[in-house]
């Protein structure tokens, strides 16, 4: 079963938001094991969200005439003594891009605005500050697993420096893992980290 989106919705959001949410928690809770245990796991997610503390997802549903407004997200989120900085949004796709028209996450970003539509079981991590919105979708049924987390590093021009810096050192311990470079490069992404992390 699913409910109104705006249910959840913070109080701007309520008067832009159209979709439906998933109303089941038991079923929530096993899907958050699965889907966000493999979210959790996955070593370039670690890598580029470098993450604190993670919500549960949103299960959401779009049929045809439902959209989410233009908005940003808020801010600090979660129950009271639970609360966290919401630094990084995430969409998980669950249908898959044939399944329905329209339904573009679309994300305003330095390099102007970014369309995203991918294959299920793609994910896309994004900056919660950035204004973002899903077009309406016209045929179909897109569905989505909606999730925030609060990362280690609160700045993004610094996590998107260590993931640079990360990638550099896969590439370096697959090609020359013995090479002084490799621990060179390495003591400076660990030391980094180091630096720069709030936990």
């Amino acid at each position: 079963p699913f409910q109104d989106g705006r249910l959840s919705a913070g109080k701007d959001a309520v008067r832009i938001k159209h979709n439906e949410e998933l109303a089941n928690e038991n079923l929530q809770s096993r899907l958050n094991r699965l889907v966000l245990g493999a979210l959790y796991t996955h070593p370039e997610f670690q890598a580029a969200a470098l993450p604190l503390r993670m919500s549960g997802a949103f299960y959401a549903r779009y049929l045809p005439g439902m959209q989410y407004g233009l908005h940003v997200d808020d801010p600090v989120m979660g129950p009271e003594g639970g609360r966290y900085r919401s630094d990084i949004a995430i969409t998980i796709f669950i249908s898959e891009p044939q399944d329905y028209d329209g339904g573009e996450l679309i994300i305003n970003t330095e390099f102007g605005e970014q369309s995203i539509k991918l294959p299920a079981g793609d994910a896309v991590i994004y900056s919660a500050s950035s204004l973002h919105k899903v077009v309406d979708v016209t045929r179909g049924e897109r569905l989505v697993a909606v999730t925030w987390s609060q990362s280690m590093v609160r700045d993004p021009a610094q996590r998107r420096l260590l993931h640079e810096l990360y990638l550099s050192l896969e590439t370096l311990r697959t090609v020359t893992p013995d090479a002084e470079v490799t621990a060179s490069i390495n003591h400076v992404y660990v030391n980094l980290i180091r630096m720069w992390a709030d936990v």
